[in-house]
């Protein structure tokens, strides 16, 4: 018997963008952080050592003195979490364990983990909680297999459960059968769940998420002359009362994946404060004249936002408006593959059997972080009334807190993972020191 009564079940949800990690029960996960982390090559901090000391830099000096000195050559040194990335150090690479959503890299995995267990997170013992790790409709059993030998050989975890995300979010909103069309930050899918079981014949993906949507809109603003300068580069100082002066700071150490990492931050406040899905589809001459709206950047300049604020979100229903961004020209090569959001709907609920169709249509959940955009919703489901069979009742469900939708999957797993019908479906420990690592793929279908 795990979970229950007897100790919380810890719940992690490794996504694209952010992970979220948590006691099993509650509402909303306790620690949320970056799902990228920060890596230092030794070799390059060795090569640049013997410079530092004669140059006398003094925050270079410090930087290097944060990597581990017994560390070998060749090796990196993690820093994981929102604080360790906002702070920059030399040489310092943004890197991401995750490729088209799958792990590619487990040794950051670790380190993500690590700093979920450690004291700026949950401050727990791993060996003393079951976990509830989500994953992405189309993982592989050698992937799941990798993270049931590390959760039982490394952290000692006494009990694990693989649940897939599209079965979290249908359990979030209290259904077992739905069609989860899941906005999240590297990827966008649609995964009808019938009876608790993702059918996986009918998943269809677009490489079109939330970060997708960042860079579009960090290129159109490039293109008008808007540069977002970095929270690092600059320092702004009082000189009289309400008057402030900015003053450019020069790091030539700073990596291009950082700089890059910094400007997508503003970015993406940018579209979460000012972007909403328009009603119709996007066209040039309809919104030209609309009335811009006004942000202001990081640094202290105002920037005016105009048809950009409806164009960005429309690149979901309409994937082709991305060539007209300037400097997006990369994505024609994929372009003619990638479908909008209504189509990849209907296009996953004809793959389904006839008897469930009807039930798919009036069941489709909106979640992850992308889905909070104003009014996306709501023309969801007026594109689909339009394109759908005449005999389907649409209905589309989204939270009206934007904190679920952003969190539903983590929701399903605290949901899920806290039911007491659900204590005798764990992957205990000594089944794996028994099967085996293979043997999860009958515990966790």
């Amino acid at each position: 018997m795990y979970g229950g009564d007897e100790v919380s079940a810890i719940v992690i949800d490794l996504g694209s963008h952010t992970c979220k990690a948590g006691y099993a029960g509650e509402d909303a996960p306790k620690a949320v952080f970056p799902s990228v982390v920060g890596a230092i090559d030794q070799m390059d901090v060795d090569e640049s050592d013997n410079a530092e000391k004669n140059s006398g830099s003094g925050e270079s000096k410090n930087n290097i003195r944060n990597v581990d000195g017994d560390k070998a050559k060749g090796k990196r040194k993690l820093y994981v979490g929102s604080q360790s990335l906002g702070y920059r150090r030399d040489f310092m690479e943004v890197v991401s364990p995750l490729k088209d959503g799958i792990v590619a890299d487990w040794d950051i995995v670790d380190s993500i983990w690590d700093h979920a267990f450690s004291r700026e997170c949950l401050l727990i013992d791993p060996k003393e909680h079951p976990m509830l790790l989500a994953e992405p409709s189309s993982n592989a059993q050698q992937q799941r297999e990798r993270a049931a030998e590390l959760m039982f050989e490394k952290y000692k975890a006494p009990a694990l459960f693989l649940a897939k995300n599209a079965v979290l979010t249908s359990f979030a909103s209290g259904r077992a059968t739905s069609l989860v069309v899941d906005c999240g930050g590297g990827s966008t899918t649609v995964a009808p769940v019938h009876d608790g079981y993702v059918l996986q014949k009918a998943v269809a993906t677009s490489p079109i998420g939330g970060e997708f949507l960042t860079d579009c809109l960090m290129k159109s603003l490039e293109s008008k002359g808007i540069a977002m300068k970095p929270r690092y580069s600059f320092r702004r100082k009082e000189i009289r009362p309400g008057e402030f002066q900015t003053v450019d700071l020069d790091f030539p150490n700073t990596s291009e994946s950082y700089k890059l990492y910094s400007q997508r931050v503003i970015a993406s406040d940018i579209k979460e404060c000012v972007c909403r899905a328009p009603d119709t589809p996007y066209d040039e001459s309809a919104y030209s004249n609309i009335p811009t709206t006004s942000y202001e950047l990081p640094d202290g300049q105002t920037i005016e936002i105009g048809a950009d604020r409806f164009k960005i979100p429309d690149v979901l229903f309409n994937p082709s408006l991305a060539h007209s961004i300037p400097g997006m020209e990369s994505f024609a090569e994929i372009a003619p593959s990638v479908r909008g959001l209504p189509q990849m709907v209907i296009q996953s609920i004809n793959k389904c059997d006839v008897d469930i169709r009807r039930e798919l249509f009036s069941s489709i959940l909106l979640a992850g972080g992308t889905a909070s955009m104003q009014q996306l919703k709501e023309r969801l489901e007026k594109d689909l009334l339009e394109e759908s069979p005449q005999a389907a009742r649409v209905k589309v469900l989204a939270s009206g807190n934007a904190t679920e939708r952003r969190f539903s999957v983590w929701i399903g797993g605290s949901i899920l993972a806290s039911l007491g019908s659900f204590q005798q479906m764990w992957f205990s420990k000594s089944e794996y020191e028994e099967h085996g690592a293979s043997y999860i793929q009958r515990k966790c279908p």
